[in-house]
């Protein structure tokens, strides 16, 4: 197994651990967990990137403020669904955002998307439907924020991807808690619950395992071919299943279950797809 594959893999575990502990803490407002998640990664970010002597604020704010404001906005709608819905629905919806992330680089990055590809879209939007329909637990409401997160995350993608190597993985990272801690800070100031007991680990303990899983991921993308590492994120799914079925008692029935196969078929079909794409052009 390759450093990349690893670093992948353990990356998509600390993931996944991090989405439990958010579930663990759904009587804390998902914004004011965000919050706390921003405050470790600005602290763990900018440390880092001092120690390194890299400009904090990079070379091209506006992208990266975009980049901030839609992971932002991803993120709040990822987490209120992970509180709200079965772990593995939430997760799920999230996956659309490889598909949201091609279709909006039409536009963003001049990306063309071949005919084939629009099947692979269409083949995972049933799978949404499926499990949407044959899951009553996910009201329209969280279905919606569901695919708004995976939008914004496709967003948040495009904007890295215009950005390239121009800027330190670290400096990218580190506008994530720039533009959130203003937003969640004011509105967590005027809905504040209080933590109690072991809620003050688990909220330190998500900024924590988030910047780890942010380092492996960077670390598998640096040292491996994205089409060799891509497609690992989707381990997630598997885990978002164990995890709900044995810590919170989650089970479906075999039409959401199809669905999300299917949602992870469309989504590996077009990764391989455009992994060959790249492929052919080197």
């Amino acid at each position: 197994m390759s450093k990349g594959v690893k670093y992948m893999m353990l990356a998509t575990l600390f993931f996944a651990i991090m989405n439990v502990a958010v579930k663990y803490v759904s009587h804390i407002p998902a914004i004011e967990v965000i919050f706390f998640r921003s405050i470790v990664s600005f602290f763990m970010s900018g440390v880092a990137l001092k120690a390194q002597k890299v400009n904090l604020l990079g070379r091209n704010k506006k992208i990266l403020l975009i980049r901030g404001f839609a992971g932002t906005i991803a993120l709040i709608m990822f987490f209120i669904t992970v509180q709200r819905i079965p772990l593995a629905s939430a997760v799920t919806l999230m996956f659309l955002s490889p598909i949201f992330t091609t279709v909006l680089g039409i536009w963003i990055v001049n990306e063309r998307v071949k005919p084939i590809q629009w099947l692979f879209f269409i083949t995972s939007f049933i799978g949404i439907v499926l499990v949407k329909g044959f899951d009553f637990r996910v009201s329209p409401l969280m279905a919606v924020l569901g695919i708004g997160a995976a939008f914004f995350s496709g967003v948040a993608y495009n904007m890295i991807r215009k950005l390239k190597t121009s800027e330190h993985p670290l400096v990218i990272i580190f506008y994530f808690p720039l533009v959130s801690l203003p937003v969640t800070g004011i509105y967590s100031l005027l809905n504040w619950t209080i933590p109690k007991g072991i809620d003050w680990i688990i909220l330190i303990g998500i900024g924590v395992l988030t910047q780890v899983a942010q380092y492996f991921m960077t670390k598998s993308y640096q040292s491996e071919q994205l089409a060799k590492v891509a497609n690992i994120n989707f381990i997630g799914i598997i885990y978002a299943l164990g995890f709900g079925y044995v810590l919170f008692d989650e089970t479906f029935n075999f039409m959401t279950y199809l669905g999300m196969t299917l949602v992870m078929i469309g989504v590996v079909l077009n990764v391989v797809y455009k992994s060959g794409q790249a492929t052919k052009k080197h």
